[in-house]
């Protein structure tokens, strides 16, 4: 049985997701003070969060398949491979995002808007879906089965429409990208 209560750890998750959202802006908003020497890996960090983004996307999906056919142990590994490709993605975010200033979108006209709804809405549901997810594999791991679909129903759709945006984004920025 476990001495953290549900409570607790949902505490703990929200927490957790606002200092990583706090960071995320701070970054943005170029707060921090990067070094002007880096890696020139770090260039490259924006096609891999693409990639990582399209195969979570495509886990997620699998995922899904697995637990329909009632695939439990297919499904918890395909899951657990997800959760650790995103905390990669969103270390990789970071430290992108300390050294490389943010990007401006080049594109007029109606691509323009497409893009920025896109973005706003992607950013949003990404900041949404973290504690979701924490909470979703919290229950799971917990053998609390029927809050853990409970919670899916919501947290499935908006973490594949996030992995699925994110490589939309870097479509649509990459050839802005001034590297």
């Amino acid at each position: 049985m476990n001495k953290i209560s549900d409570k607790t750890f949902f505490r703990i998750a929200l927490v957790l997701s606002i200092v990583v959202f706090v960071l995320v802006v701070l970054l943005n908003k170029r707060v921090l003070n990067p070094p002007t020497e880096f890696p020139d890996f770090i260039y490259r960090l924006p096609l891999l969060h693409a990639i990582i983004n399209g195969t979570c996307a495509v886990l997620l999906v699998l995922s899904l398949r697995a637990i329909k056919a009632k695939n439990i142990a297919r499904h918890k590994a395909l899951n657990i491979t997800t959760f650790g490709l995103s905390a990669l993605f969103l270390i990789s975010y970071v430290v992108y995002h300390f050294f490389v200033p943010e990007t401006t979108f080049g594109g007029e006209g109606i691509i323009r808007y497409v893009y920025y709804i896109i973005l706003i809405t992607h950013i949003i549901l990404a900041a949404v879906v973290l504690p979701l997810i924490l909470l979703s594999f919290w229950y799971a791991l917990n053998q609390k089965i029927d809050k853990h679909r409970k919670i899916v129903r919501f947290t499935f759709p908006i973490w594949l429409y996030v992995a699925v945006t994110g490589v939309i984004v870097y479509l649509m920025i990459s050839p802005y990208y001034s590297f």
